[in-house]
């Protein structure tokens, strides 16, 4: 299926670059043509108006000297370098004056602008045969083509002033030349991109389905390539790392629950069926039996706390709670707990202390927040009690920036070793070894659990003696 989907991907990459190249050539095809067509416009128009004034200055010659000077005027014109087109014809077409020997058939037909470029031969060029100029034959190879207006005079004479198209016609070669230049090399230029590019691009494309091959293969540490360049592939493939990274601590994580299941609560359940089986094999009486019953339900008890232990924590290191947020007194829920167990901390000898400088109020879920805090004091207790002469826990809560820091000490033995620190959060991991005290190694985890959900942390330093647990909440709100 990958090896399919990898090939899908090849080809759609290959024909949408073939596409892509076909549109550029299409595209580049028809700005040439525009482009060439447009100057010829240009340059025709600019034509047109050269020969309007021309007429204009013929006008006023004739005006002023009538025929003799209209003719020695364009002897003139036709004899400099570069001259426009002058022909002065009688009304059966004869030339009498001008620099234009031949004429294609029909062009002093009609007064006006020539409907279409005609051809023509200069003087000095080849001849066309025959005497009238409508019969005139050119010879191909002398021809040039032009545009002209022809008018008559009051006499019936005719007179046509046009201009070789010879020049326009050199811009346009000139200009189609140069597109097609630039064109053809914005093209290899295109086909190179795509050559170096586009292959890069495919072997990226094969390198991440090998990837995913691996791992589809059960190698869920594999992760796929970045190359550093920071494009969209390393994007994604970043994006897809992490998620890779996620789904690979969850499968660790449920491993590990499940191994920790299979251990630590193998031994409650069989203690209390062995409990169970000495009550039947044994006569008790009722009395017993009763004490007996008793045992089994708080044993049960505890056993189901632990399971709603487990699957609040799932929950909340999923991301999504059902229970409800709302503003959150810190001090509040200090003194709350501090209440609660101060009559515990005292049986035990130990003593339990409260330091608040300020209200602090965070966004939260108070019976999280509280059931987080208990589990802290809770353990801290625990193992503080016996640990030295004056067995001390403190819970204070501070400012630190913009954070609020609920801090639970004690004065016990703590946890001097940083990677048993870090293993102490993770589920029903007890570093007590003799697991005397009573307990199923998820109060640190659900307390993670629960700073997580609130966007905080949950930090644990040695105190030398002892062990400082604090919950930081980020960008707590203070009141004074």
């Amino acid at each position: 299926m990958q090896r399919r989907l990898s090939a899908i991907l090849k080809t759609t990459a290959a024909r949408l670059s073939a596409l892509y190249l076909l549109l550029f050539a299409v595209c580049a095809v028809v700005l040439v043509i525009y482009m060439t067509s447009l100057s010829v416009r240009m340059l025709t128009a600019q034509t047109m108006d050269t020969i309007n004034e021309e007429v204009q200055d013929l006008a006023r010659a004739y005006e002023r000297g009538g025929l003799p000077l209209l003719a020695r005027y364009i002897e003139l014109r036709s004899r400099q370098p570069g001259a426009n087109l002058y022909l002065i014809a009688d009304s059966d077409g004869r030339i009498l004056a001008g620099n234009v020997q031949s004429l294609e058939p029909g062009v002093l037909a009609t007064d006006g602008w020539t409907t279409r470029p005609f051809t023509y031969t200069r003087y000095g060029e080849t001849a066309g045969r025959g005497g009238l100029l409508q019969r005139t034959q050119v010879a191909p190879l002398q021809s040039h083509a032009a545009i002209a207006l022809v008018f008559r005079l009051p006499n019936q004479m005719i007179v046509l002033v046009g201009r070789d198209l010879g020049e326009p016609e050199r811009f346009r070669v000139v200009v189609r030349n140069a597109l097609m230049a630039a064109f053809g090399m914005m093209g290899l230029g295109a086909l190179a991109i795509w050559f170096f590019v586009g292959r890069r691009a495919l072997k990226r494309i094969d390198d991440v389905s090998a990837a995913s091959l691996r791992i589809m293969g059960g190698d869920l540490s594999g992760r796929l390539p970045v190359s550093g360049a920071g494009d969209e592939f390393d994007r994604l493939s970043e994006n897809l790392n992490v998620m890779l990274a996620r789904i690979g601590d969850l499968n660790e994580g449920l491993k590990q629950v499940s191994d920790n299941i299979a251990h630590d609560l193998k031994t409650p359940l069989t203690r209390l069926r062995n409990r169970a089986e000495a009550t039947l094999n044994s006569a008790p009486s009722p009395t017993e039996y009763r004490a007996a019953l008793e045992s089994m339900i708080a044993e049960s008890d505890q056993l189901i706390r632990t399971f709603n232990a487990i699957l609040m924590i799932s929950r909340l290191e999923a991301g999504y709670s059902a229970e409800q947020v709302v503003k959150v007194d810190l001090a509040e829920a200090v003194r709350d707990v501090a209440e609660l167990y101060e009559p515990a901390a005292d049986e035990v000898g130990v003593t339990l202390e409260t330091t608040i400088d300020a209200a602090h109020i965070v966004t939260g879920n108070r019976e999280l927040i509280g059931q987080a805090l208990s589990n802290i004091v809770d353990n801290a207790i625990k193992y503080s009690a016996g640990a030295s002469e004056n067995p001390l826990v403190k819970v204070a809560l501070a400012r630190r920036g913009n954070d609020a820091v609920l801090s639970v000490s004690d004065n016990g033995p703590g946890i001097p070793d940083p990677q048993d620190r870090e293993r102490a959060t993770e589920r029903f991991v007890r570093l007590e070894k003799s697991r005397s005290q009573p307990g199923s190694g998820l109060g640190l985890s659900l307390a993670k659990a629960v700073m997580k959900f609130h966007g905080g942390r949950l930090d644990l330093v040695s105190g030398d003696p002892g062990l400082t647990v604090s919950m930081v909440f980020h960008e707590a709100r203070g009141e004074s």
